[in-house]
């Protein structure tokens, strides 16, 4: 049976709403757990591949232990780093606005800094504020389509450096706590990867763009003349009609393909607290349509203080 058939089979067609006509589906009448089916999951695992990002209102049965569970059942999970853990977790990583935490209002793909970067994540809201908070995904396949074809060749023979160093110029008036966060991670960790421009989608064979705000640098181009290229596809990734646009209500859960996407969550309600959880599946060492592999140049990781939070 192809994933198309089981897909039907399993959850009807009628139940899967598209958001939007390159990419989201909202997937209804589903009470996510970790006892579904190895169907079910098969299928919800097939929509995703074909939406690039799912949605699920009304989830509100799903604590931190049973969102984990269920993160499962789509692959390994990869731990937590010490700075953005839930206490009391090992993989959920929650973003709380009112204690500050990692910036994620700029286009990019979770983890993109290190070589095997999540294939799948699973967000869970918890808290969400009566105005704004929404998160807008891209679908990158799609938006390479969209090149010229001699573009489309140029950004398959690109090669581009991501590091997790901050840079505050993407952050309008950063923060004293914005910056101390930073130092601290720095201070604990440093990755630095080559990543071809173009992956090869592992299960569906697409060609994917690999850009967002972990680009430092493009091998071999000129800063000025890489800055010019990667504002080029990045422009495509980020247009309109590459992208979905989610209203968060508490109990929803998101899921997205990682590799096949670029998200952005919008800082647009004031001081209004605003909690997700989010779980990530561990991914593949990214393939470029050349079949050489991403490259691992930095891997530092320090231990903190025995006493720190």
């Amino acid at each position: 049976m192809n994933k198309t058939a089981l897909v039907d089979n399993v959850i009807p067609c009628t139940d899967v709403v598209k958001c939007a006509a390159r990419i989201g589906a909202e997937i209804r009448n589903i009470k996510l757990s970790s006892d579904l089916p190895d169907r079910t999951i098969a299928a919800i695992n097939g929509l995703l591949l074909k939406h690039k990002v799912i949605f699920f209102r009304d989830q509100n049965h799903l604590d931190d232990a049973e969102q984990e569970r269920f993160a499962l059942r789509f692959g390994k999970i990869v731990p937590v780093p010490t700075l953005g853990a839930k206490k009391g977790t090992m993989s959920i990583f929650e973003i709380d606005s009112a204690r500050g935490g990692i910036r994620t209002d700029f286009w990019h793909v979770d983890v993109a800094y290190v070589d095997a970067y999540p294939k799948i994540l699973v967000l869970r809201a918890v808290v969400i504020p009566p105005v704004g908070g929404d998160t807008v995904w891209s679908n990158t396949a799609a938006a390479l389509l969209d090149l010229p074809l001699p573009l489309q060749r140029l950004a398959a023979d690109l090669w581009a450096v991501h590091n997790n160093a901050y840079d505050f110029a993407q952050i309008d008036r950063p923060s004293a706590a914005d910056k101390k966060l930073y130092d601290e991670i720095a201070a604990r960790t440093m990755f630095e990867t080559e990543h071809p421009v173009v992956r090869v989608h592992p299960e569906t064979g697409e060609r994917t763009l690999v850009l967002g705000v972990y680009v430092k640098r493009f091998l071999n181009i000129p800063k000025y003349d890489g800055h010019r290229l990667f504002d080029l596809f990045q422009s495509h990734i980020t247009a309109p009609e590459n992208t979905v646009r989610w209203s968060w209500k508490q109990g929803d859960v998101a899921i997205w393909d990682n590799r096949a996407t670029m998200h952005y969550a919008l800082k647009d309600y004031g001081d209004q607290p605003r909690v997700v959880r989010r779980v990530a599946i561990e991914g593949e060492v990214p393939v470029g349509v050349d079949g050489r592999c991403s490259v691992t140049r930095i891997k530092v990781i320090k231990q903190p203080p025995e006493n720190a939070d």
